[in-house]
């Protein structure tokens, strides 16, 4: 008797079914849904601290765009290392590139998308100023990431801040309706009031009303507490870069200017935020003055103006971190003002009035 090479237990082994073969019942395996891409873009120091770390490594700045557009989802961070990547294939300038970018109005329907532009022209400014005055890029690149993460860390303790107030604005505001729902829940007809009667379309006018303008003052208050997107400390940051790279102190603060002005710094300034616009090109201003100081005061006493400059702009994001923090606690105490002006009149004209009305209507009726 001869051995079967595909009988179980012989030398051939066990019989294998044909891959094409599923037993009866068989169902593939469900795959996994792809994910969906990342709607929020990817933060700007992340990015530049990418930039800096292939920069440092010896890549070209401009493949070095290309290789961040590579590794980044579909969205407007990656179109735009894509087009500064193109635009350096072309003998553009980096700096130019960003700059025509967001001049397009790329950020078009991403939340908070003047937050992101003026972020982004803030690194095309930097970017300009090692451009003109020779210095490092690598070393560039590392103090804007520094300065972006610190801003980033501001804002982030600030929003932390204002959820409890904003949390508490908007149950606040739901008052005037739980009290109608109480009115009815008594048994009393308040809703035949409002509705059938002149004096509830006057209630119903009035409450609208208020609790309108209670939703308009609480997002005025909001939006003031937040703080801006200009990066603090920016300026002397930059100056110091200026000078690293072997620029006189003229010469460093003219380049400063004007990478200021050609990457549109003042003009998002400008652009309608609650008054924001103003406050960010006096607190420029107030960046200038100091830095002209602490210039001074090198000279006086014979010390690195880059070290000074950098310890003035550690200084100045300490400052404002400090602001935005007692903005936002401050915040906890103004959300009560729409509180006590608007929405406790609305509670009252919604919920006392109409069932003071049905209460003498009902009792009169029973006369």
């Amino acid at each position: 008797m001869t051995d079967r090479p595909d009988a179980p237990g012989r030398r051939g082994g066990p019989a294998r079914r044909p891959p094409s073969h599923r037993p009866p019942g068989h169902r593939p395996p469900r795959r996994r849904p792809a994910r969906r891409a990342r709607t929020t873009p990817t933060p700007a120091a992340v990015v530049v601290e990418r930039l800096a770390v292939l920069v440092e490594a010896g890549v070209a700045p401009t493949r070095a765009w290309g290789h961040v557009a590579s590794v980044e989802p579909e969205g407007p961070i990656r179109r735009l290392a894509l087009a500064v990547a193109a635009g350096g294939a072309d003998g553009v300038p980096v700096s130019s590139g960003l700059v025509a970018w967001l001049d397009a109005d790329s950020f078009v329907g991403v939340p908070e998308a003047l937050e992101h532009e003026r972020t982004w022209r803030q690194v095309a400014c930097a970017w300009r100023v090692a451009e003109t005055s020779g210095a490092p890029m690598a070393d560039c690149l590392h103090a804007v990431v520094g300065a972006l993460r610190a801003a980033d860390e501001a804002r982030r303790d600030v929003r932390v801040a204002l959820s409890g107030p904003r949390a508490t604005s908007q149950v606040v505001l739901a008052l005037p309706v739980v009290g109608l729902l109480f009115s009815l829940g008594l048994g009393f007809d308040t809703g035949a009031v409002l509705v059938g009667t002149p004096t509830g379309w006057a209630c119903l006018v009035v409450a609208v009303g208020l609790v309108t303008l209670a939703r308009r003052w609480n997002a005025l208050l909001v939006r003031r507490a937040r703080p801006s997107p200009r990066v603090p400390g920016l300026r002397p940051e930059l100056l110091a870069v200026a000078l690293s790279g072997g620029a006189a102190w003229s010469s460093g603060l003219a380049a400063v200017d004007e990478a200021v002005a050609s990457c549109g710094l003042g003009e998002v300034a400008d652009e309608p935020r609650g008054g924001a616009g103003a406050v960010d090109e006096a607190a420029d201003d107030a960046e200038r003055r100091r830095c002209e100081v602490v210039l001074d005061l090198s000279r006086r006493a014979g010390a690195p103006a880059g070290s000074l400059l950098r310890s003035e702009a550690r200084e100045l994001r300490s400052e404002a971190r400090t602001a935005a923090q007692t903005a936002a606690s401050r915040l906890g105490v103004t959300l009560m003002l729409p509180l006590g002006v608007c929405i406790l009149p609305a509670f009252l004209v919604i919920g006392v009035v109409p069932l003071v009305v049905s209460l003498v209507s009902s009792t009169a009726g029973s006369w």
